[in-house]
């Protein structure tokens, strides 16, 4: 039988992997991390939807997608229309300079930056991908409950462990972020990154 504190470290180590690469919800992260607004909320939003979407995944959910065929596209093109209206947002927001007071002005709404944060998370179909996905297929592997339980613990652990991480990690970077062509450098890459995203999710 293998070990409890195995498949714990298989949990985190998946999840881990999966989340590290930088997409549309780690970018939202790391701009208000750096900005330091509302990084509890954000980062506790990223992780609990993770936490959600990994626990159905883990609990068998993940064959939803393949009983309905369709659903990978209606997700897919939900989530590039997003995207590309987001991206569009960080253009603009360049191009007005809107985003280098970010430090010091009043910060946009709690209710509206969780709405994003959650749009960034919820309509992104690698997001179910990864969770309902990979993570449920990697999980199959453990037969005993408490060991398949065990997977998932380290796999959430992993998502609260990555995204407080960033949040607040990216704090160190605010020193730098005090003149408005870093910001504008800033929302430029995020608009790109975005689009270049949605791009993946129309052509993939």
């Amino acid at each position: 039988m293998m070990p409890l504190a195995s498949a714990v470290t298989t949990g985190f180590l998946t999840s881990f992997a999966l989340i590290l690469a930088i997409g549309a919800q780690n970018a939202f992260v790391l701009k208000q991390g750096i900005a330091r607004s509302h990084v509890f909320w954000v980062c506790l939003t990223c992780a609990v939807s993770d936490a959600l979407l990994i626990t159905a995944g883990v609990a068998g959910f993940g064959i939803l997608v393949s009983q309905y065929p369709s659903l990978p596209r209606i997700m897919s093109l939900g989530g590039a229309a997003f995207l590309t209206f987001y991206g569009l947002t960080r253009f603009v927001a360049a191009y007005r300079g809107s985003d280098q007071m970010s430090l010091s002005a009043k910060p946009s709404s709690l209710g509206a930056t969780i709405g994003i944060c959650l749009a960034l998370t919820w309509l992104n179909p690698h997001v179910y991908l990864d969770t309902l996905g990979l993570v449920g297929a990697v999980s199959t592997q453990y037969i005993e409950h408490m060991q398949k339980v065990a997977f998932g613990v380290g796999a959430v652990g992993a998502s609260f462990v990555f995204f407080f991480a960033l949040g607040y990690g990216a704090r160190v970077l605010a020193p730098i972020m005090q003149t408005p062509r870093t910001w504008k450098i800033l929302d430029v890459l995020i608009g790109l990154l975005m689009w270049f995203l949605a791009f993946g999710l129309l052509t993939g």
